[in-house]
């Protein structure tokens, strides 16, 4: 089991944020912020992924003030991205932002930063203060040497600096995110910041480029974070559709026993062995399941469903699964917690399979109902 360091519990909207509050997983929209109807499409379609809380680009005026409208249309907590221009900041606060992230690399004015934080304070608004090793101040990068140490603790002395000015405002509703492409950098800087503050991580390894090399790079870095004890709220940062971060996030947490609740699908690598078309069978479970992954996570259950190209590996899968199939010649099997229910043609093993975990979770909502 991996052992959380305790961090202090930041309100954003009616989301916590460390503290022992569950690890939660957000992304940013790849739209227009000005574009409110593109932008509110992408955020809904994230929430349908489990996403936590959304993150929106602020580049001008225009969008720092759509998103008053766009928080009236979602239902999850909404982030403010700011670089170098404080005054957006101040409009995303009237407009009811939940949350505000500040560069430290590109916002240093001392004056306009106090401002930021003496509203947030009046408003109650947390501030993501979000160093990242592409934007470090040149005056602080200079004070080490090159290599990965050195760009962690040059990370950790921007932001420091710009808590203390926060702190100054009497603002300690402040979660830190120390980013770095490079995976070492990344561990190093959380690592050096753990011990000097107990404000909440958000944690992740930025720009980590096209699946799978991103998803990959992602999940290591996240793995050896995580793992550390460190991480209160994360994002998978690929060049890629949003809701794809979520759903690795999601299953990384996951992997690790850090997010209990929802769908895993176990599917075989398959082999010469193999009888059907297992790649289209386990896709076309995935994506019929997909939508009773929310209903799962939402009731607290945790299901698993083994989708295997042959009855040796089904068998054996059995154990383990509370659903599950096996493909065979023109026909498969069907089981549920270890049991073979019935044996269908090809043709109707995913439906037979969703019957099944239907019939489960029907189950373990009519138990919670009766007791």
């Amino acid at each position: 089991m991996i052992e959380r360091s305790w961090r202090k519990p930041v309100r954003v909207g009616p989301l916590t944020v460390g503290g022992d509050a569950p690890i939660s997983v957000q992304s940013m929209t790849k739209t227009d912020t000005r574009d409110i109807d593109a932008t509110v499409a992408q955020i809904h379609r994230l929430e349908d992924a489990g996403c936590d809380l959304v993150r929106v680009a602020v580049p001008d005026e225009k969008a720092a003030r759509a998103l008053g409208e766009i928080k009236r249309q979602i239902n999850i907590p909404l982030i403010a991205d700011i670089h170098y221009h404080g005054e957006f900041a101040l409009i995303a606060i009237e407009q009811g932002v939940d949350k505000i992230r500040l560069n430290p690399g590109n916002l240093r004015k001392p004056e306009m930063v106090s401002r930021i934080a003496a509203l947030c304070r009046e408003r109650d608004i947390p501030i993501r203060v979000g160093a990242n090793a592409g934007s470090v101040a040149e005056d602080v990068l200079a004070r080490y040497p090159q290599g990965h140490e050195g760009l962690a603790l040059a990370l950790v002395d921007n932001a420091l600096e710009q808590i203390a000015l926060l702190e100054r405002e009497g603002m300690d509703n402040i979660i830190i995110a120390l980013k770095a492409f490079d995976i070492d950098t990344a561990l190093y800087a959380y690592r050096a910041m753990a011990d000097r503050v107990a404000y909440p991580f958000h944690v992740g390894i930025t720009e980590a480029g096209l699946p799978p090399a991103g998803i990959v790079r992602s999940v290591a870095g996240l793995t050896m974070i995580l793992s550390a004890g460190l991480g209160d709220t994360l994002r998978v940062s690929l060049t890629a559709e949003p809701e794809e971060e979520v759903r690795v996030g999601i299953e990384t947490l996951r992997s690790l026993r850090l997010r209990t609740g929802g769908l895993t699908i176990v599917a075989c690598p398959s082999c010469g062995r193999v009888e059907v078309d297992l790649h289209a069978l386990a896709k076309e479970v995935e994506e019929k399941l997909r939508p009773l992954d929310k209903e799962l996570a939402a009731a607290g259950k945790e299901l698993r469903v083994s989708v295997m190209g042959c009855v040796v590996n089904a068998l054996g899968e059995a154990r383990d699964a509370d659903v599950g199939l096996g493909g065979g010649k023109n026909k498969g099997i069907i089981f549920r917690h270890g049991e073979r229910v019935n044996t269908v043609p090809e043709g109707e093993l995913v439906d037979g399979l969703i019957a099944q975990v239907r019939a489960e979770l029907d189950g373990a909502v009519a138990g919670d109902a009766s007791k």
